[in-house]
C-alpha cells in the first residue's frame, strides 16, 4: 500500500493509473457497452465517416468501429498479459535456477539464454509465427519465447547478488534444503525488480502482437485486434483517415499508459 500510494502521489503515476483502469473497464464491459455488435456486418454503412450514430466512423464492410476498438480492447490487453505472466514466471524460474546453481546447470540455462537474446525478438517471433501458423494464440506463444530471456537475466543476477547474503548463509548452516532457501530468503528479496520490469513490459508486448497482427501473422479477421484493424486500414489512410487512427491512438494509449504506470513504478521502489 505504501509503494501505491508513492505511485499515486507523481502525475505520471496518477495518469497511468487512470488509463490503465479505464482500459481494463473498457476490456471487460465491451460485450456490454459497445454500441453494436463488433462483427455485424452493414455494407450499406461501409466507410461512413464519424457521426452521431458511428462516433468513429465505419470500416470497409460497414462494422462500427468503436464497437471493433473496444472489443480489440480485450484481445490485446489478455494478450499482453498472458505474454509478460508467461514469460515471467518462466524466464524468473530459470534465473533462480541459473543463478544458485552456478555450475553446468546454470551454465546450460544461460548460454541458451543467450542464444535466445542474439536474435532480434521481433524477427525471432515472426519466424516462430512463420512455423507455427498464423493466429492470435500462435502470436502469444511466439512472443512469450522471445520475452523470458529478459526476466532470466534480471533474476539470475539477483540471485548471485543474493545468495551471498549474510541471512542465506545463515540459512544454509542451518541445513535449510535449496528450494526452501530459493522460495523464502531469495526470490521474496528479489521480486521488486520483476514487477518493475512486469509493470513495463505490458505495453510492449502489447506492441508486438500489435506488429504481428499488422503483418497479417496474429489475429486474423474477424478478430478485432488493434493491430490487425491497422493493417485492414492501412490502403485507406489518404481517403478514409479516421479508418487507421482510431484504432492506432488506441494502441499509443494503451502503450503510453503502461509506461507511464511503469515509471511511477520504478520511481516509488528508488525513493
Amino acid at each position: 500500500m505504501r509503494i501505491l500510494r508513492r505511485i499515486l502521489r507523481t502525475p505520471e503515476g496518477i495518469l497511468g493509473t487512470f488509463i490503465l483502469c479505464v482500459l481494463v473497464f473498457v476490456a471487460i464491459a465491451a460485450p456490454w457497452i459497445a454500441p453494436y455488435d463488433s462483427r455485424t456486418l452493414n455494407l450499406r454503412e461501409r466507410l461512413q465517416p464519424p457521426s452521431a450514430q458511428h462516433l468513429f466512423g465505419t470500416d470497409a464492410v460497414g462494422r462500427d468501429l468503436l464497437s471493433r476498438v473496444m472489443n480489440g480492447a480485450r484481445v490485446s490487453l489478455s494478450a499482453g498479459l498472458t505474454i509478460v505472466a508467461i514469460a515471467c514466471v518462466a524466464g524468473s524460474t530459470l534465473g533462480l535456477i541459473s543463478g544458485f546453481f552456478e555450475k553446468a546447470t546454470g551454465m546450460l540455462i544461460m548460454r541458451t539464454t543467450d542464444i535466445f537474446v542474439g536474435f532480434p525478438a521481433l524477427v525471432l517471433a515472426i519466424a516462430v509465427v512463420a512455423a507455427l501458423g498464423s493466429g492470435l494464440s500462435h502470436g502469444v506463444i511466439a512472443v512469450s519465447l522471445v520475452w523470458w530471456p529478459g526476466y532470466a537475466r534480471l533474476v539470475h543476477a539477483q540471485v548471485l547478488s543474493l545468495k551471498r547474503e549474510t541471512y542465506v548463509e545463515a540459512a544454509h548452516s542451518v541445513g535449510a534444503n535449496s528450494l526452501h532457501i530459493l522460495l523464502r530468503h531469495i526470490l521474496p528479496n528479489a521480486v521488486g525488480p520483476i514487477i518493475v520490469k512486469f509493470s513495463l513490459d505490458i505495453g510492449y508486448a502489447i506492441l508486438f502482437v500489435a506488429a504481428l497482427g499488422f503483418l497479417g501473422l496474429g489475429a486474423q479477421p474477424p478478430t478485432p485486434e488493434w493491430g490487425a484493424l491497422v493493417a485492414e486500414a492501412r490502403s485507406y489512410t489518404l481517403t478514409y483517415p479516421w479508418y487507421p487512427i482510431f484504432p492506432g491512438l488506441a494502441l499509443f494509449v494503451a502503450v503510453a499508459g503502461f509506461n507511464l504506470l511503469g515509471e511511477a513504478v520504478t520511481e516509488a521502489r528508488s525513493r
